[in-house]
């Protein structure tokens, strides 16, 4: 399910070719193996032997190809207009980014009940989870031993054997026989599995009764197992969609590799298992680190562990060279230590006579500029002294009695200046500019 885009986020930015093989690789997951029923439009073989055509119906259309050892398994020449069922890959063909089926196998219509069934059976199981990701295992890096189930004629035994054998000679290999083509296969298969199952490590100490290879090394310990088997038809590779193998396979204490057929070939044991490979070899090589390469990082590893060795004790040599020096003339401690403090006493002395030199210098230069900061200050004041007697000045009321006017008070020397202050006959004084006149209020005269 794609998630909600968040408001505001700004989207990622693809490469054309990286959105094509997004969304090749979501198909894939999603949908495929798919079946499909149709008319066929357009067909055409190529001189490569590869085929091309559309397959169609009354609603739709999808581009198809068949590759040539698919288009070599046909039993009859498809024809534009005939109803066919298809078993295919739904994938995009990067190169132009169109959608396209590639086709696996092709018969007339109503021959397709066997695959029908395969679809509903891998429906039922991936419903119940048995093909969840979440349950599937990591295969281990170094396993204790290998299990493999497949029949003892296959030729998938001597592929897996021999990618066995060249990258991981020194790991043993136990081989627990099962028919793998036939109504028998099935329960052979389940059977075959449950036996590697005893020698897993969480069922190690329990019979089972196996047929082991020639030289296979006694308890052995089984830490991941191959399910295998070389390719074929449909029908040839039914007993790996049965019910009950798949959740044998489901059941296992330690990861299964499943390996049936070729890279094209899909069946329901590969949907269970841990990991599904294309080819037998495949499966062999996936679980079989190649045994130079352990050895290189464990040469790797001894090397930089003596390395590690060498510098530590050189180091603790260093230290104990150190200690015995100190222990053993102790009157050179004690001569760097008067050493330093000499040094220390030096470096106080050079402080104490710095610091000293620089007050003197501040002080003598406070001492030239002392006389001509006071005579400064001193006509500093003076100016705003005079300045403030001419603001005074400028107030002094006998400049404005000069100018004909008077200050009217009465016998206490309080200023009359409302009319409503006097009455007839009070005696007020009144103050000019060269002297004061006693006055009477005389009555009021109407103009």
């Amino acid at each position: 399910m794609a998630e909600a885009p968040i408001a505001g986020a700004v989207p990622r930015i693809w490469q054309v070719g990286a959105l094509c093989k997004a969304v090749a690789d979501a198909l894939d997951a999603k949908f495929n193996p798919v079946a499909v029923r149709g008319e066929v439009s357009g067909f055409s073989r190529a001189a490569s032997g590869h085929c091309y055509f559309s397959l169609k119906d009354e609603t739709g259309q999808i581009r198809c190809a068949m590759f040539r050892r698919a288009a070599s398994l046909l039993d009859f020449s498809p024809r534009d207009g005939e109803l066919v069922e298809l078993r295919a890959r739904l994938g995009v063909y990067e190169q132009r980014g169109d959608l396209q089926l590639v086709v696996e196998s092709m018969s007339r219509a109503g021959q397709g009940a066997l695959f029908e069934q395969f679809l509903r059976l891998k429906a039922r199981l991936e419903i119940e989870g048995l093909f969840d990701a979440a349950r599937k295992r990591e295969l281990p890096a170094m396993p204790r031993g290998i299990g493999v189930v497949t029949s003892l004629g296959a030729a998938a035994l001597h592929d897996v054997v021999t990618a066995l054998r060249r990258r991981v000679p020194h790991i043993p290999v136990l081989v627990s026989p099962a028919l793998v083509q036939g109504a028998n296969a099935p329960a052979d298969l389940v059977r075959a599995l449950s036996n590697l199952y005893l020698l897993t490590p969480a069922r190690q100490g329990q019979a089972a009764d196996l047929t082991p290879r020639k030289g296979a090394v006694p308890g052995i310990c089984i830490d991941v197992i191959l399910l295998v088997r070389g390719g074929g038809s449909m029908e040839d590779l039914w007993a790996f969609n049965d019910e009950q193998l798949a959740r044998t396979i489901v059941q296992s204490p330690v990861p299964v590799v499943c390996g049936v057929g070729h890279e094209t070939d899909f069946t329901i044991a590969d949907f269970c298992a841990d990991l599904r490979a294309p080819t037998p070899t495949a499966a062999a090589e996936l679980v079989a680190q190649p045994r130079d390469v352990w050895l290189g990082a464990l040469a790797q590893a001894s090397e930089r562990l003596s390395n590690a060795v060498l510098r530590q004790c050189d180091n603790q040599s260093q230290r104990v060279d150190l200690a015995a020096s100190r222990l053993g003339r102790p009157s050179a401690l004690l001569a760097r230590q008067q050493l330093r403090l000499g040094q220390q006493a030096q470096r106080l002395r050079y402080e104490v006579l710095s610091n000293l030199q620089l007050k003197t210098s501040t002080l003598q230069g406070l001492e030239a500029s002392f006389p001509e900061k006071c005579r400064r200050a001193a006509a500093a004041a003076h100016e705003r002294l005079e300045r403030a007697r001419l603001r005074l000045e400028l107030l002094d009321p006998r400049l404005v009695l000069q100018r004909g006017y008077a200050w009217l008070a009465d016998l206490d020397g309080s200023a009359v200046t409302r009319v409503r202050q006097t009455h007839v006959g009070q005696a007020l004084r009144a103050t000019l500019a060269d002297g004061e006149v006693d006055l009477t209020v005389a009555p009021q005269r109407l103009i």
